[in-house]
């Protein structure tokens, strides 16, 4: 459905995106995972036709973007990070000004209408002005927008940013019903558990680069079946990595002063370790093991935490 080859795009100085790759199947949610300034929204904006690549190309169900831009938008659905719509305006108006922009028959959207209304649980709210909504209504209205028309396409740029939890597992439910129903969705986000949860495939970016793609359990193979050990001390990061080094077995995804996660066999490996920190006089306050997920994953990749 979607195919990506060699895209770059920079502001000034700033490689936003550098020369990614990837393809994305037809009915498949696939995640852009990465922080804030990644990459992520400015790949959706080209995708989208809001911005122009500086290279490369992009394939929508068999079109060049560049020769087929009208032809894609129609087939297409954005759902920004940013609200739109209008705020004065009832949300009926609105999902009807969108759905006529799309070229939907009044019965079809009425019917579209209702029913997306009801799946949300914002029905018997349609005929209030948006700016009555709570942030999480406002949240499933900028969804249902970019959903009213079908697309073929879906485009949700981090559409769960600062709502609640209820409101989320809504927002769940109805993008992976779209994904039943044929439609493919790009979903950007730097919430680990959202990929691991919702995404058939995830793509890990930093930097404009994509750094590796796959399934979460393909993803897991980077790091391997070993333990993930965070241990906590009052300790420096170069006095950490000192005790470290002495241990081949023990693969350092993380280090920072008084913290330092580790890739090991646990039973084998933590005992030798902690050994070698205590004889060093460095205090250790905490240990916890927990088996490889994508958070070390991403760890090994970028030697960095994802936060919120």
């Amino acid at each position: 459905m979607l195919n990506i080859s060699h895209l770059s795009k920079s502001f000034n100085s700033l490689k936003a995106v550098d020369d990614i790759s990837f393809e994305v199947d037809k009915g498949e949610i696939f995640g852009f995972l990465g922080p804030n300034g990644a990459g992520k929204t400015t790949t959706i904006s080209m995708i989208s036709g809001l911005l122009k690549p500086d290279s490369g190309k992009i394939i929508i169900d068999g079109l060049d973007q560049d020769t087929n831009i009208k032809k894609i938008k129609k087939l297409m659905g954005v759902v920004p990070q940013d609200m739109a719509f209008y705020e004065e305006l009832t949300a009926k108006e609105n999902l009807s000004f969108w759905g006529k922009l799309h070229g939907m028959g009044k019965k079809t959207l009425n019917e579209r209408m209702a029913y997306l209304l009801t799946k949300t649980g914002l029905s018997g709210r349609e005929n209030d002005p948006l700016k009555k909504y709570s942030g999480g209504m406002k949240r499933r209205i900028n969804l249902i927008i970019g959903l009213i028309h079908q697309p073929k396409l879906l485009l949700l740029d981090e559409p769960t940013l600062g709502i609640d939890v209820q409101t989320k597992l809504n927002i769940y439910e109805i993008i992976q019903e779209a994904s039943e129903k044929d439609s493919t969705v790009i979903y950007t986000t730097h919430n680990l558990k959202e990929a691991e949860e919702l995404c058939h495939r995830i793509a890990i970016i930093d930097n404009g680069k994509i750094l590796a793609i796959g399934t979460l359990e393909e993803l897991i193979q980077i790091v391997g079946e070993k333990d993930i050990v965070l241990i906590q001390g009052n300790f420096k990061a170069e006095q950490a990595s000192q005790i470290i080094i002495q241990f081949k077995e023990a693969e350092t995804l993380s280090l920072k002063d008084e913290n330092i996660v580790l890739s090991v066999e646990a039973s084998k490996e933590i005992p030798v370790i902690l050994e070698g920190f205590f004889k060093a006089g460095l205090p250790v306050n905490s240990i916890s093991i927990k088996q490889p997920n994508l958070e070390s994953v991403f760890l090994k990749l970028t030697g960095k935490e994802l936060r919120e």
